[in-house]
Order: structure tokens, then C-alpha cells, then sequence
């Protein structure tokens, strides 16, 4: 197992079956850096196009169309002092005859003070001046190479993962992704340094990131979405649109999961979930929207299958 070090030069605003950054093997864990979705780098430079430019993808050796990767988030943390938001709702989020009330978009510049871990907006007038958040930082943009030799935009996203901006994507998650194409093809962007559900600004905050990771390939396992476990919750993700085809996906990867690798039968997990199931809102901005179907590690504990 090694650790690399890894200083994009280039970046993509699809996610595909580009020619790999660099070469990785199972356990390896990559200390690199992401720059913004405008294409903004840590020292406010223009690098790339925006549109969520990706750095990667980085190839895992050995791993195959059917294989499984986990994605441990080591580490994700802002690398500048100030990021960015819209400051208008999205038209698909209020009634239609709401639309003519909301503001013009335009974009807040936020100041973030790295050693105390707190943004504010920039220069606002009362009472927003007394606005404080505390920085939770994710990966909004991620994923593997897709199926088919597709080349997706960064704008959506599908069983490869993609731009789902689930704030649930923070350091200290694993991450579980299919694989479609020979060696993953793994990329990573779209840093959000905090977010409410559904990014229904079209931004969350935006800024430039640095990350570690560390892959760990599953020979021959079949999963059909991604997965995630984090502290407290197994969690299964569905990405498309409508909304209530998201949440097709999310709940019957979480009934795939739990048949398949808790020990449960059907009627078991429905039964669970019917009770304790939990659904947050990743995007519901961009042409597809994710959902997150969630369960407590603990009541999985409590039955036993942990």
C-alpha cells in the first residue's frame, strides 16, 4: 500500500473513460486537490472550464467491470480563504406562479477563516450580517467512468455516481461504487465547503478542496447503485429524474443490500425499512436529482447483522 501525491494540470467537465492521471492499487491512498465548479483554483486562478471540472481519473489496478470500489474520504478540507454562492432559489423548487417574485441570480462571495472553521457572507447589509455557518465540508461531483464508453457532464449524474451533492459525502465516509469499465476511472470535484439539502440554489459553497482517499477494491461484487456507510448509517443512493424514480432507486439498492449481505429475507427488510427507513435530499437542481435512503447501523446492531 502506498501514499501518492498528486498536482492536477488538467481537468475534465465530464466524467468517462479519459486516458488515467495516474495509476493506483488496491489500499493506495492519494493526497490531491480539486478546484471549484467556476474552475477556480486555491489561489483564485482560472484553470479550466466551469461546469464542475474533475480532477482524475485515476486508474485502480486490477479492478473490472463487476467488481465493487470503495472510496474512503480521508480528508476533505477548503485550500483558499473565500468561495461562492447564488443567491436565488431554483425555479423547480417554488410554484409556478412564484417564479415572477424571485430575485435576480447572482453570485455572494463568502469569507472562510480556515483555522476556526466558520464562512460569512461578504460585505451584506443587516440582518444577514450576523450569518455564521460552520464549515462542513464534501465532494458534490464524484464518481467512476460509466458504462458503454459514455462520457457524461458533470451537470448530472447515474449509477456511476456523478454530481449528486449530498452534504453526507464528508470526510470520514466510505464510499461504495460499481464498476462499468476497466480500472474505474475515479474522479473527484465540485468541493462544497457547506450545504443545505438539495443545493436549491444551484450552488452549495463552492470553493477549491483538498482531499485524501484511499481505494479498496471488492472482487466480484455486484452492486447496482452507489452505497455509503458513514459513523451511524448504511445508506443507498438513486440518481434521476423524476424524484420518485430517485427514490425507486435508492430503496431497492438498500433492499439488495440488506438481503444480500445482512442476512435478512425480503419480507425482513421491508418490515425494517417500513419502520425505520430515512430519506434526505442530495441535488434537486441539476437534470437528475439524488436521493439518499438511509438505516441506522444500531438497529442493524440490535437485530444482530452487525
Amino acid at each position: 500500500m502506498s501514499v501518492h501525491r498528486f498536482e492536477p494540470e488538467f481537468f475534465y467537465n465530464t466524467i468517462g473513460a479519459h486516458s488515467p492521471v495516474l495509476h493506483i492499487s488496491d489500499g493506495d491512498s492519494v493526497f490531491t486537490n480539486t478546484i471549484d465548479a467556476h474552475g477556480l483554483d486555491k489561489k483564485g486562478d482560472t484553470v479550466a472550464k466551469r461546469g464542475n471540472p474533475m480532477t482524475g481519473p485515476f486508474y485502480i489496478e486490477g479492478a473490472e467491470p463487476g467488481d465493487a470500489l470503495a472510496i474512503y474520504l480521508d480528508y476533505i478540507y477548503p485550500n483558499r480563504n473565500w468561495g461562492w454562492t447564488a443567491n436565488a432559489t431554483a425555479v423547480n423548487v417554488v410554484e409556478p406562479q412564484f417564479i415572477q417574485n424571485l430575485n435576480k441570480r447572482e453570485i455572494l462571495r463568502w469569507d472562510i477563516n480556515l483555522q476556526d472553521g466558520i464562512a460569512r457572507i461578504s460585505e451584506v447589509a443587516p440582518p444577514l450580517d450576523k450569518l455564521k455557518f460552520s464549515l462542513a465540508p464534501f465532494m458534490g461531483c464524484f464518481g467512476v467512468a460509466p458504462s458503454q464508453g459514455q462520457t457524461i457532464s458533470t451537470e448530472t449524474s447515474g449509477n456511476y455516481g456523478g454530481n449528486m451533492d449530498y452534504r453526507g459525502f464528508v470526510a470520514g465516509t466510505i464510499v461504495y461504487f460499481p464498476i462499468f469499465v476497466e480500472g474505474a476511472l475515479l474522479h473527484f470535484g465540485d468541493g462544497h465547503a457547506f450545504q443545505g439539502d438539495g443545493e436549491i440554489l444551484g450552488t452549495g459553497l463552492e470553493v477549491s478542496m483538498d482531499i485524501r482517499f484511499t481505494v479498496k477494491l471488492i472482487k466480484q461484487k455486484k452492486i447496482r447503485w452507489p452505497r455509503g456507510e458513514s459513523a451511524t448509517h448504511i445508506f443507498t443512493v438513486g440518481n434521476a429524474r423524476p424524484l420518485e424514480q430517485a427514490v425507486q432507486h435508492a430503496t431497492t439498492e438498500m433492499l439488495h443490500w440488506l438481503t444480500e449481505d445482512y442476512n435478512l429475507s425480503m419480507t425482513e427488510a421491508n418490515i425494517l425499512l417500513g419502520q425505520c427507513v430515512e430519506y434526505e435530499l442530495g441535488n434537486i437542481y441539476n437534470p437528475a436529482y439524488t436521493m439518499v435512503c438511509k438505516v441506522k447501523k444500531a438497529i442493524l446492531s440490535e437485530i444482530g447483522q452487525i
